[in-house]
């Protein structure tokens, strides 16, 4: 006869399931999960949020009470529909690297020591906003963690994660509100229809384009003025000109050459007797 197959009892297998998940999710489960947010610098600053890149606060005293030294600060950057797909790596040969963020979702970047995180205001030490600019590294000048530029809007979610020098997870933070990037417009899709202008905008288009219109006539006629006399040079005053000659009109009469000889100094016809000088 051969042996009969009994069952196990349904506990033992519940036994087995539930060590199995533990065996699973330990590493995970051991974690401290510091109650803080990240989120979106509050500095006043321009271009916080772009279309391949955003700014975060740094978490400056955040990590101390759970972080020994040579322990890295790491930054897990994930899309936000794939956040909770992600588990922590366990070795620094599990932590993945930007391009996985096209394939799995997330990626990890940004490795910073406690050395770099100080708790100090910033404001009395260089003046730089205390920030951490995700997708900065246009060169990728870090290949194995590169903080490459986003290559979608998004949104994407972002945590901080604590490793030790083996690899292993000590602490995390919460995951961050979702973070969406800015998008451009198609210059096609730009309307450029003036119907659609609001009246105050019309106004100020028109008064616009009239300064720029009596601005240019004021340049035409200071021209005009300016150059005038390299296109049509005055005369001079008839006094000034060459050979001009300013005198009484007077008649000429013929004399004859032999009377001429005769006829005294300031006598002769046509002109008036010279004033004599004697008393």
């Amino acid at each position: 006869m051969g042996l009969l197959w009994r069952q196990p009892p349904l506990e033992l297998v519940l036994l087995l399931f539930l060590l199995t998940v533990l065996s699973y999710l330990g590493p995970s489960l051991s974690l401290d999960l510091i109650p803080y947010t990240p989120q979106i610098t509050a500095w006043d600053l321009e271009g916080k949020v772009t279309a391949t890149t955003f700014s975060l606060e740094q978490p400056r005293c955040v990590l101390d009470g759970h972080a020994s030294a040579g322990d890295t600060v790491w930054l897990v950057v994930a899309l936000s529909n794939a956040s909770r797909g992600f588990q922590n790596p366990q070795t620094l040969a599990e932590i993945p690297a930007s391009p996985q963020l096209l394939t799995d979702g997330y990626y990890m970047t940004l490795p910073l020591s406690l050395d770099q995180l100080p708790c100090e205001d910033p404001a009395g030490g260089s003046g730089d906003a205390p920030l951490l600019r995700v997708g900065n590294d246009h060169g990728c000048h870090q290949p194995l963690y590169c903080n490459a530029p986003l290559p979608s809007p998004g949104p994407y979610s972002v945590k901080f994660l604590l490793m030790d020098t083996r690899g292993s997870p000590k602490a995390e933070t919460r995951w961050s509100d979702h973070i969406t990037l800015h998008q451009g417009k198609a210059p096609g899709s730009i309307d450029t229809w003036p119907g659609r202008r609001s009246g105050g905008m019309i106004v100020i288009t028109s008064i616009l384009s009239s300064l720029a219109g009596l601005l240019l006539l004021a340049f035409l006629a200071a021209s005009t003025v300016r150059f005038s006399s390299l296109w049509w040079p005055e005369e001079a005053p008839e006094q000034l000109r060459i050979g001009s000659f300013m005198g009484k009109r007077y008649m000429t009469h013929h004399i004859p050459p032999s009377e001429a000889a005769t006829l005294p100094v300031g006598c002769e016809p046509g002109l008036d007797p010279l004033p004599s000088l004697s008393p």
